[in-house]
């Protein structure tokens, strides 16, 4: 889930070829550290935030012969400047007035779950339409297939990512289409709309949108397939439900989807994100009064003002608030704060397969799972909560959004052996 980032925010997505590729350091900041990544190519450079699930930050950069950059983020109001020196880049980043070094090194990584030709299954890209809206994907048949065989349409979480829901090169929806498809599932996975046209303001976009694109995905596979599920991740996962909700997918598999309030959840998320930085219960409780008040404004599409900043906190949270109350509105997250999938899950008459990790800091998984459990009471389903995994159903420490791009695995076999079998069962 990839949120707008504020450097000490939790609210809530080089020079020449020596230096492209994926550089990462650390910012102090006051009672924490702050992981920044810088992704450098031949398009440009953008950023990200691991702690805050922050990734893809467009930015704007240069680069000069003697090995210094300067990169402007507009939509955080900083900048950083460096010199490569060696194997390092050293450096300044600046925002709000603030100043802290950060020295950047090459981040290798090693993921060896993606998949790797050949494939004992076909492939097929396709394009599909809602309304003047076209998208691109990939539909994967196992060998033999037929009108029979189970297809599910995946479906991304928050924030623009391509067919593979690459994240920190990451590509769960790869891995999870290779497993489905040696196992008799089809799948079809797409490129969220306006993949990679920089002119599209993707922010405005809502998750009703992105509902009708995913059914103009169902729709596309009603003709080929008599049972048509979705898979979502994320934000996905709770596409997923609403489809469901309105009857329009036989069988949904929901990924860490918020089977609640969308205010709540990302409340929750801001908890125990900020408790795994060691903020006292006090501090949280202070904190998130404020914050919450503040969604409920702009879940009603109203700009946060005038709210009274409590001096107890800590100087960098009194600034994420600050900050929430200076940024502009986007209607995805006013839409998305608004949402409360508990009062339609009555609705779901399909089976569904409900997940979370265990150590989930994005979707919070005693609150979300336990509103589905209580939720689908109308509908075959079954609910599982993974020991040790985050929200990237990987294997780790802490659940942390800054062991994602460390953990080599991209997807626990235990959960992709859970879905195959739940899937051929329905």
């Amino acid at each position: 889930m990839k949120k707008l980032l504020i450097v000490v925010s939790m609210f809530c997505s080089l020079v020449a070829n020596a230096q492209e590729g994926r550089w990462k350091g650390e910012l102090n900041l006051p009672g924490t550290k702050l992981p920044v990544v810088f992704n450098f190519s031949s398009e440009g450079c953008t950023m990200d935030s691991p702690s805050q699930g922050a990734v893809g930050i467009k930015t704007d950069w240069t680069r000069s012969e003697n090995g210094d950059v300067k990169i402007s983020i507009p939509t955080i109001g900083g900048n950083y400047e460096g010199r490569l020196e060696g194997k390092e880049i050293k450096g300044v980043f600046k925002q709000m007035g603030m100043s802290f070094p950060l020295n950047l090194t090459e981040a290798k990584l090693n993921r060896p779950q993606t998949p790797v030709a050949p494939f004992p299954y076909t492939t097929e890209e396709v394009k599909f339409k809602n309304g003047d809206i076209e998208l691109n994907g990939t539909l994967t048949l196992p060998a033999g297939f037929s009108k029979k065989t189970p297809v599910l349409v995946m479906v991304t979480g928050s924030g623009q990512q391509n067919r593979d829901e690459e994240l920190f090169e990451h590509k769960p929806f790869a891995v999870i289409a290779d497993a489905f498809a040696r196992k008799g599932i089809a799948t079809l996975r797409y490129d969220d709309r306006f993949f990679g046209d920089k002119s599209k303001d993707f922010g405005k976009f809502t998750t009703y949108d992105f509902k009708e694109d995913a059914f103009a995905a169902i729709n596309l596979l009603r003709g080929r397939f008599d049972n048509v599920g979705v898979l979502g991740h994320s934000d996905g996962g709770t596409i997923a439900l609403m489809l469901a909700a309105e009857g329009k997918v036989d069988f949904v598999v929901s990924m860490a989807g918020v089977g609640g309030s969308g205010k709540e959840n990302l409340l929750l998320q801001n908890k125990m994100i900020l408790k795994s930085m060691g903020h006292s219960d006090e501090v949280l409780i202070t904190y998130c009064d404020v914050l919450g008040k503040m969604f409920d404004e702009m879940a009603n599409s109203r700009q946060p003002k005038g709210f009274d900043i409590p001096e107890s906190l800590p100087m960098e949270l009194k600034t994420n608030l600050q900050a929430v109350m200076s940024q502009p509105l986007v209607p995805y997250i006013c839409t998305s704060l608004s949402i409360d999938m508990s009062n339609s899950l009555a609705k779901i008459k399909c089976p569904v397969l409900a997940i979370n990790g265990k150590l989930d800091l994005q979707v919070e998984p005693t609150y979300n799972l336990g509103v589905l459990e209580k939720g689908l009471t109308n509908c075959k389903h079954k609910v599982v909560a993974f020991d040790g995994l985050n929200h990237l159903f990987q294997h780790c420490k802490t659940g942390s959004p800054t062991e994602y791009s460390e953990i080599e695995e991209t997807i626990s076999p235990e959960v992709l052996d859970v879905m195959i079998d739940w899937i051929r069962q329905q």
